[in-house]
């Protein structure tokens, strides 16, 4: 069992279209964290409430979540690699068209644009990471979410470094960015065959009939808000320069990419999916009352803020992998509809407690947040069943990788002594 738990944890042996994919996932990844250190600066220069600014999140998470029930219909019809690059194109286009607006509004707006072409590639990429990548499907999701912790740990560094020149240096970075990515997926990813069967954009609406879908969606929906809670409005209560919250949001995202590669690992190799999810979730919870009790206290909420990446990456890699073997229909189709549910809770919270902080103080914000990630626990309980036959996938899928490893190297060490003997 050992040998098969070491060959799907093992994300670090792949071909290059899997690490070109991967570095395109950092670059896209770096702009969820990116506008963390400008968001008081922006609210200042450009004369907007946090609310408002806020709406940076809102406009890009939404349309992501939105954009993903589409993802699977064009990709069916243009291939894979044509979905990736036309999301890293879209995403070249609107972050440079941020970083030129002059407004708010305008943004927002551009975010928005951003937010589809994020959906194009996250819900392709995932999907073209786990059908190339070696070790199995375990280790291509903790490559998947690896990229994920080393873009939103650097996005705000150099979100901060950036935005200390001025506020349209992050959405510019971006967009300089990307286009490397762009080119290195032009460059090293093969094209590949289109789907027997084209998606509808029905697909992923249908696919959250499966219960068990259903309930790590909604179960994410309130995950997503509290961390999206504390990614969009943390930074206000801090009352820190941009710099100052680029390195508190780094550490953060570092938190995030170890304790997804490392933590989530061990923790449900030790305690199982469920176990594993209720306590984190709860732990979660707790750091962001903390949050709520504290906010005025600026070294507590540094803190928490910081310990939250802990909690963040854990949930991130179990839950991924649990939807993707809890749900029997196909993985992109999985992916999507997943996305679709999460990013709207995501996309909403940064909003939400902006309004009630303007209403009920900062406090409020946090409160509601960690209320919403305890309820995610009682959502989680209802599918317990589903969490272990979730569990026993993984395992048959980690032997069935494992044995095709050992399969391969055996074959390769046959050809090795027969060229040595031809030889001698």
């Amino acid at each position: 069992m050992s040998q098969h738990r070491t060959a799907a944890a093992n994300p670090f042996r792949q071909p290059k279209a899997v690490w070109a994919v991967a570095f395109a996932c950092v670059i896209s990844f770096m702009g969820i964290g990116l506008v963390d250190p400008i968001l008081p600066s922006l609210s200042h220069d450009l004369h907007a409430t946090p609310s408002q600014v806020s709406l940076l999140f809102t406009s890009y998470l939404v349309v992501t979540a939105v954009a993903m029930l589409v993802t699977g219909f064009v990709s069916s019809r243009i291939g894979a690699k044509r979905t990736l690059v036309a999301g890293l194109a879209v995403i070249v286009v609107f972050s440079a068209l941020a970083g030129a607006s002059g407004s708010i509004s305008g943004i927002v707006g551009f975010r928005a644009g951003w937010g589809l072409g994020n959906a194009l590639f996250i819900a392709t990429s995932l999907a073209v990471i786990v059908g190339s990548a070696s070790g199995g499907f375990a280790g291509a999701v903790i490559l998947y979410e690896t990229a994920l912790g080393i873009g939103i740990a650097i996005g705000p560094l150099l979100g901060g470094e950036l935005g200390g020149i001025s506020w349209r240096g992050p959405f510019l970075g971006v967009a300089v960015l990307m286009a490397v990515a762009l080119v290195a997926t032009l460059a090293l990813v093969r094209p590949t065959p289109r789907p027997e069967r084209r998606a509808s954009v029905l697909d992923p609406l249908k696919a959250l009939r499966h219960r068990g879908l259903l309930t790590m969606g909604l179960t994410a929906l309130l995950y997503n808000w509290g961390f999206f809670t504390v990614l969009g409005y943390a930074p206000f209560p801090m009352d820190l320069g941009t710099h100052e919250l680029g390195y508190v949001f780094t550490g953060w995202g570092v938190l995030v990419a170890v304790f997804s590669v490392f933590g989530a690992p061990r923790l449900q190799e030790r305690l199982g999916i469920a176990k594993a999810l209720y306590l984190n979730l709860a732990l979660f919870a707790a750091d962001i009352l903390a949050i709520a009790l504290f906010t005025e206290d600026r070294t507590v909420l540094i803190v928490c803020v910081v310990v939250a990446g802990a909690f963040i990456g854990i949930n991130n890699t179990i839950t991924t992998q649990a939807v993707m073997t809890v749900a029997p229909v196909e993985r992109p189709t999985a992916s999507a509809a997943y996305g679709f549910v999460r990013f709207i809770g995501g996309g909403l919270a940064p909003y939400a407690a902006g309004r009630l902080a303007e209403h009920s103080g900062v406090h409020a914000p946090f409160y509601a947040g960690a209320a919403a990630v305890a309820a995610g626990i009682l959502v989680l309980a209802t599918g317990h069943s589903l969490l272990a036959q979730a569990e026993r996938n993984q395992r048959e899928e980690a032997a069935r990788a494992a044995a095709g490893e050992g399969q391969r190297e055996r074959l390769e060490d046959r050809a090795l002594a027969e060229d040595v003997g031809s030889a001698s």
